[in-house]
Parts: C-alpha cells; structure tokens; sequence
C-alpha cells in the first residue's frame, strides 16, 4: 500500500554534516504527521523530530541546535539536516509517517532504516 524510503545514510567523521531523505510512495491521500527516529546497538528507538503537515516542529533535547527536519507535501517526502554531528548520534535512522490512505483510513509506516555512523 504504502511504501517509505530512506536514503542519504553514510559514515562521517565527528563535527561534520548528512541529510537524510524519506520518501512516501502508494496510495496516499494525504499524510498527517511525519518524523524521524533512531536506534543505536543495544539501545531502544527514540524519537528524533517530528513534524505535522503545518511544519510544526517538535525535536529532541539532544539534537536541539544541530539538526533540522522539513518537509515537501508536494513530494510526499521529508528531511533530516543533521550538522555537528557527534559520536553519540551513531545509529540506523528509522523515517516514519501517518498516512491518509484513499477509502482505507489511516495507517503509521516505517522505513527500512539508514545506517548513520559518525567516527570520533
């Protein structure tokens, strides 16, 4: 039905910058809100930033001031700037969205994930 893709993924050293893609393809009416999220080795998935179809913005403490998540509704897709990249912010990047399907309803989607790895 829906099918999220993410991409822009890579190894970087500390300090530096990425930008992550998603994007939304299938049977898609519209999307409510869409967000990014990110799990390290041993860890549990954590928010990372969110944002609603009205570009509202919502981040986590850690990545306040460094990275910055936008969307193109007309591209049905969304970004992750990621600058002064740490160590700590090593992990697969998960994209996620709340889409409105066409006569099914609303259904949350995950992506593949993309691996972020950030060398000291």
């Amino acid at each position: 039905q829906v099918q999220l893709v993410e991409s822009g993924g890579d190894l970087v050293q500390a300090g530096g910058s990425l930008k992550l893609s998603c994007a939304a393809s299938g049977s898609i009416f519209s999307i409510n809100d869409m967000g990014w999220y990110r799990q390290a080795p041993g860890k549990q998935r954590e928010l990372v930033a969110t944002i609603t179809s009205s570009g509202i913005t919502n981040y986590a403490d850690s990545v306040k001031g460094r990275f910055t998540i936008s969307r193109d509704n007309g591209k049905n897709t969304v970004y992750l700037q990621m600058n002064s990249l740490k160590p700590e912010d090593t992990a697969v990047y998960y994209c996620n969205a709340e889409v409105v399907l066409y006569m099914r309803g609303i259904n949350r989607y995950w992506g593949q994930g993309t691996q972020v790895t950030v060398s000291s």
